[in-house]
């Protein structure tokens, strides 16, 4: 098992932001463990087979920022 990888998301306001970022990243890591915090704007990211650079593409193609 590896390391949880957190990615800061900036642009989400709501539970549908929510959804979009989580399908987002399984649309490239369908088996990863997924858990988006509106309130902190991250997304935990387990057991992912995809990279960083993969998990960050598909969430800024689903129209969200990623924070540097």
């Amino acid at each position: 098992m590896s390391d949880p990888m957190i990615i800061k998301v900036e642009g989400m306001g709501c539970q549908s932001c929510v959804s979009a970022v989580e399908k987002a990243v399984r649309s490239v890591a369908p088996t990863a463990g997924v858990d988006v915090s509106l309130p902190e704007g991250t997304v935990r990211i387990t057991d992912a087979v995809a990279t960083r650079a993969a998990l960050e593409a598909a969430i800024a193609k689903a129209g969200y920022d990623i924070a540097s």
